[in-house]
Order: structure tokens, then sequence, then C-alpha cells
């Protein structure tokens, strides 16, 4: 019985994974590039300097993203069932809505407690 939870939970990870590296592709604005322009895999998902900007400004856009991995401040003040309410509705737990330019997710539950399990799993 234990070995099937741990087998699902392992799957749930990995699915989640797959929707945050190949669906979502958070890396691109949640982790910092080297000098050769490669994600810095020290450093994966631990925020970084957004690269693009608007032409014409565009209100609360913001200059960096947030370390979204299980030891940043924000899991620290989300946590698991925080991230992954905020990318069901799109809100974080205070109500407000993310910032530019983070896309408004609004996720299945399935997807968004997958995500949030894949994060929960980096250091």
């Amino acid at each position: 019985m234990a070995g099937a939870a741990v087998a699902a939970q392992d799957a749930k990870v990995q699915r989640g994974k797959y929707l945050v590296e190949e669906v979502a592709r958070c890396q691109e604005c949640h982790t910092p590039r080297t000098e050769t322009n490669d994600f810095d895999r020290t450093k994966w998902l631990k925020g970084g300097k957004l690269v693009a900007a608007p032409e014409t400004p565009i209100r609360g856009w913001h200059q960096t993203s947030p370390d979204i991995t299980s030891t940043s401040p924000l899991w620290q003040r989300w946590g698991e069932d925080g991230v992954a309410k905020f990318l069901e509705t799109a809100k974080n737990p205070r109500g407000g809505g993310a910032g530019a330019p983070m896309p408004a997710y609004t996720l299945s539950a399935d997807d968004a407690a997958a995500i949030a399990a894949y994060l929960k799993s980096l250091p």
C-alpha cells in the first residue's frame, strides 16, 4: 500500500515537472542564465532578471521573477496549497493577481497540484 502511494506521488511530481518545463516553460523567466545564455542549472527556478520588456510601459511590469522553489520566501508564505490555488485561480492567497508579465493561469486542480508537488520537490 505504501509503495503505491509513493509511486503515485512520484508520478504526480513527474507530471508537474513536465508541465513546468515543457508546457509552461517556467524556466524561461524563473531561471537565470549564464554568460553563454544557457540556463544556470545551479539556480533552477530560483528567480532571475527578466530580459523582455514592453515597448510601451505597462503598469506593474516586473523586472525580475521570484524564486518559486520550496526554499523561497514566496513558498514559505504561500505553501503548497497556496501555490496550487494561485495556479488554479490566478489569485494569490491575499486575493491579488500576478504582476505582469506572469500569465494568469487557471489550471485544473490536478495540474495545479502536480506543479506545486514538483516545485515542492526542488531545493
